[in-house]
């Protein structure tokens, strides 16, 4: 029964999310529920990561939070599955909290934000809007190195915020896009290699790698399709950079829809960077592709934006494709 009611549902959740994303007024009264799932993490952080525990302890402590957070929220996902079939349209209030798992929209602003402040040759702006969607410090970076970083969020989070939940979604309703949700959130607030998450936050960093595998593959596939709208050369690009580079990012996932991204921009996205006043002298992605430069503008970003959004047109077709074909079933 979940594969000939899913799709639709999660169909018109896109929709939901492409025409109003997160919209601000209702979150001043009502919690996103990311934010429930990142004020319990933070609650189970503060309880059980004890720095005077043994790193055994620690690790431990880390998996059964994580269990835990991942299993309440699919719990809760069941919970309103549950409710919404004892109410008439019900599939509609299923489709609006299910939406709100979904990023599309709102970091398609983000980074438009970013390309914005740019263009108006407002380094400080662009600098600060960039600060809220990616992880590196970004007061010292030059305009190029803001662009760079608005890109790199935008093809990561392509993955984390949009296909991943699709994918979930199709294969564990609601319920796993719950458990992705929080698992993801969990990740990005203790799945640090820190003195203080090493090895608390360990079983978040490792299964959220491990929910995101093919998902990242599938963004960069999709990506890739998307810039084969362009043109041949562009795809070409996106795809001898995702064979070639991705696998040169540190994280196993994140370097794949990097690639693609990068591939069809023509640009070198990642390299040398600095988290928490740390510097990572990373490799650049996108250098297998000839005449490949690492100088992004604010064009670029726009570019890039344009392919998100071509990319997230395929998606929405992928799963028109799915409705049409398991209802004729």
């Amino acid at each position: 029964m979940l594969g000939l009611t899913i799709f639709p549902i999660l169909l018109l959740a896109l929709m939901i999310d492409a025409v109003f994303g997160d919209p601000k007024p209702l979150y001043r009264y009502v919690p996103h529920p990311a934010q429930i799932m990142g004020w319990l993490i933070d609650r189970c952080d503060k309880r059980f990561n004890n720095e005077n525990d043994t790193a055994k302890q620690q690790r431990i402590s880390g998996v059964v939070t994580t269990v835990l957070i991942v299993a309440g929220a699919a719990g809760i996902g069941w919970g309103i599955v549950t409710l919404t079939t004892l109410i008439p349209y019900g599939w509609i209030l299923e489709a609006i909290v299910l939406s709100t798992m979904i990023a599309g929209r709102s970091l398609y602003q983000h980074v438009a934000a970013v390309a914005k402040a740019l263009k108006s040759e407002n380094l400080e702006e662009a600098r600060e809007a960039a600060g809220q969607i990616v992880g590196r410090d970004t007061e010292n970076l030059d305009q190029h190195g803001v662009a760079r970083a608005a890109i790199e969020s935008l093809s990561e989070n392509f993955s984390d915020g949009v296909v991943a939940p699709i994918f979930w979604t199709a294969l564990f309703g609601l319920p796993g896009a719950f458990a992705y949700k929080a698992l993801n959130t969990a990740d990005s607030m203790i799945g640090h290699k820190n003195e203080r998450y090493l090895y608390f936050g360990w079983a978040a960093a490792r299964l959220d790698d491990v929910a995101n595998f093919i998902p990242a593959r599938l963004s960069a596939l999709i990506l890739c399709l998307a810039a084969f709208i362009w043109g041949r050369n562009e795809a070409r690009r996106s795809w001898l950079a995702i064979r070639h580079d991705a696998k040169k990012q540190t994280s196993i996932n994140a370097g794949y829809p990097e690639a693609a991204m990068a591939g069809a921009l023509n640009l070198r996205l990642a390299g040398p960077r600095d988290y928490d006043d740390e510097p990572l002298d990373g490799e650049w992605i996108g250098s297998a592709n000839e005449g490949s430069t690492s100088d992004a503008t604010h064009e670029d970003i726009s570019k890039g934006l344009m392919l998100f959004v071509n990319a997230c047109l395929i998606s929405a077709g992928v799963i028109v494709f799915l409705t049409v074909w398991l209802a004729q079933g």
